[in-house]
């Protein structure tokens, strides 16, 4: 069945990944209705619940730190008959004496859909953590808290990224976190595509990730392993944006040769087009317009009859790895027409043509901040959703994927695939409803997304290694600086920017 099984490193990263999810759970069908275009079995598993009915929980497992799953228990409705009971007898015959942390209240939002209401709106007051606007039932497994460190805590933050990589060895140590927490999942998969990674780059979370990307690479060799890295793009002190920019080369330098797909995002993207209403003080309504473009990018991965976005991101090879993450809205409004917009330029009424070149220009950047000059585009995937071709007789392609993508590979062209779907993105009641200005909420919103392989990553990577080689420390400074160097390379061999003429 190709299914992908989801691990979520941090707070940040559940908060991306629970809008994620309940996406996902809206495009279910029930009786009498239409089937989903979308195929469950690739992110949701089937299982027996406490009371032997059955379920149909997500493929995932949750980090977060002490204090971070709000009012999230681990038993939920589906499995609380199974919750493990108190003490053990028998060890100690004396008197017990429990002492329990004040639990935290459910949001009034929980508390509606616990009860079949209708869920009041949310707000980023009401918002206090991912758990809040949480549509789904997780199976007890999914739920790892650890206990080592606590959320946001002052005395002992967990931001710096050798802290994370310490914590993964000591608990991998008394565990064995894969035979633990993946394996399960691992084992009731057919055939398991990929390993999709949700975590922070830019704290301690990076170097969790690092060291869990490790394990998963030496035990599932072959399988695909995306890695969404996420970093905070708010201004802080400059000593704290320093620790953040090496956290953030680290993760690159350990995690990008072994990923199949290393996407940096930087949450929120700046600048923001004026059509966006985001509240960048507000995880959750950052992370919904991250999820927008992760959502729509990775859909084909789970569309009935799509099943080749993997090798179209490879492109060249898999020489590339680290991909930028962009994406646009397509407005709904008629003061701003889809010939205006740009969609004629989409290619989505024409055949693919060797002539034809990807597409440069999208409103959002996740990636990067710096939009100065144009860069060369070695491989892109684009997915455009909520349109389709005027001429549905004609296929998307004029020739074989594979055999174009050789052709352009051939003549050094810039490889690209492009996908389409009518299915819209939906603007859902645990999702901000005014972000999208030009777009009706109730209808949907069509997105254009891409992922792209160019050459500000080269750009990107000679900024790291610059400031490496001022700050880190003599015995890990040349590792580091190589290991970039390497990928920087990737991404120069046969294009120099003239930026780079004439330097080593």
């Amino acid at each position: 069945m190709h299914e992908i099984i989801t691990l979520q490193l941090g707070q940040r990263s559940n908060y991306v990944a629970t809008h994620f999810w309940n996406l996902q759970e809206s495009y279910f069908t029930y009786n009498g209705e239409e089937e989903s275009p979308v195929n469950h079995d690739i992110h949701f598993r089937p299982g027996i619940g406490a009371d032997g009915a059955e379920t149909f929980t997500p493929r995932t497992v949750i980090y977060d730190l002490k204090g971070g799953f709000g009012s999230l228990r681990k038993y939920n409705a589906l499995y609380e008959l199974e919750e493990e009971p108190g003490i053990p007898r028998g060890l100690w015959d004396g008197k017990e004496v429990v002492q329990r942390e004040p639990e935290i209240p459910q949001s009034e939002y929980q508390k509606s859909l616990d009860q079949g209401l209708p869920p009041p709106p949310l707000s980023p007051e009401t918002v206090r953590y991912w758990s809040d606007f949480n549509r789904v039932f997780y199976h007890p497994r999914s739920i790892v808290q650890l206990n080592d460190y606590e959320l946001n805590s002052k005395l002992m933050p967990f931001e710096d990224w050798s802290i994370g990589e310490e914590l993964f060895r000591e608990l991998d140590k008394e565990h064995d976190l894969l035979d633990r927490d993946v394996r399960p999942f691992a084992e009731e998969c057919d055939q398991m595509r990929a390993l999709q990674i949700f975590t922070g780059a830019d704290d301690a979370w990076g170097g969790f990730a690092a060291r869990y990307v490790d394990r998963l690479r030496d035990e599932y060799g072959k399988t695909g392993i995306w890695v969404w890295a996420l970093e905070d793009g708010a201004k802080v002190q400059r000593q704290k944006q320093i620790l953040r920019t090496v956290n953030v080369a680290r993760s690159i330098y350990v995690m990008a040769p072994q990923a199949s797909i290393y996407t940096p995002i930087i949450d929120p993207p700046r600048p923001l087009p004026s059509y966006l209403n985001i509240d960048t003080g507000s995880e959750w309504y950052t992370s919904s317009l991250i999820v927008s473009a992760v959502e729509t990018i990775t859909l084909p991965a789970r569309l009935r009859g799509y099943h080749d976005i993997e090798a179209a991101l490879a492109g060249d090879g898999g020489v590339h790895k680290v991909f930028e993450l962009q994406s646009s809205v397509i407005p709904d409004k008629e003061s701003r027409s889809e010939q205006s917009f740009g969609l004629e330029n989409l290619g989505l009424n024409k055949k693919v043509k060797e002539e034809d070149e990807p597409e440069t220009e999208f409103d959002l950047n996740f990636t990067y901040n710096d939009r100065t000059g144009e860069p060369h585009i070695f491989n892109q995937v684009e997915v455009v959703r909520g349109l389709e071709p005027e001429k549905k007789e004609e296929p998307l392609f004029a020739e074989d994927p594979g055999l174009a993508r050789k052709r352009r590979l051939f003549k050094s062209g810039s490889i690209y695939e492009r996908f389409h779907t009518p299915l819209r993105f939906p603007v859902l009641d645990s999702y901000p409803r005014n972000v999208f200005s030009t777009s009706d909420p109730e209808a949907g919103v069509k997105i254009h997304a891409a992922l792209t392989a160019s050459s500000r990553v080269a750009d990107r990577m000679k900024a790291l290694q610059t400031l490496v080689g001022r700050v880190v420390a003599v015995d890990e400074r040349e590792a580091l600086t190589n290991g970039l160097g390497e990928i920087r390379e990737s991404y120069e061999e046969g294009w120099f920017s003239d930026s780079d003429t004439g330097e080593d």
